[in-house]
């Protein structure tokens, strides 16, 4: 799998993150969604890897985290980017966009407890 990140993603998540120490994951939520065939991608800024299913993938920017169980959902090529236009992150592949309005969270497990 490649993940590259684009240069307005990059400078959107040194923004967000504001130096602190952590990795980015990409994150298929399936909570609420009905079933785990209807999940949807969001970014994750996490202090470390939580669990035995996360798997580093490096890109062209830092290190991205995904649950290797949920590797299935994705193309093997993706790019994460930043639209100034919508203020939003966005998740694309050659062949479709599966998130054209990304959620960024910081260190979601520590607040979602």
């Amino acid at each position: 799998m490649r993940i590259t990140i684009t240069e307005e993603a990059e400078g959107k998540i040194n923004e967000l993150i504001n130096g602190q120490e952590g990795m980015i994951k990409l994150k298929y939520e399936t909570e609420g969604c009905g079933c785990v065939m209807s999940g949807v991608p969001t970014l994750w800024y996490v202090g470390a890897p939580k669990s035995d299913d996360d798997i580093i993938i490096e890109t062209n920017y830092r290190p991205v985290l995904m649950e290797k169980s949920k590797r299935v959902f994705f193309d093997e090529e993706l790019k994460i980017d930043f639209s100034k236009t919508a203020n939003t992150f966005q998740l694309k592949s050659p062949g479709q966009i599966f998130n054209g309005t990304m959620a960024f969270r910081l260190y979601p497990e520590e607040n979602d407890d």
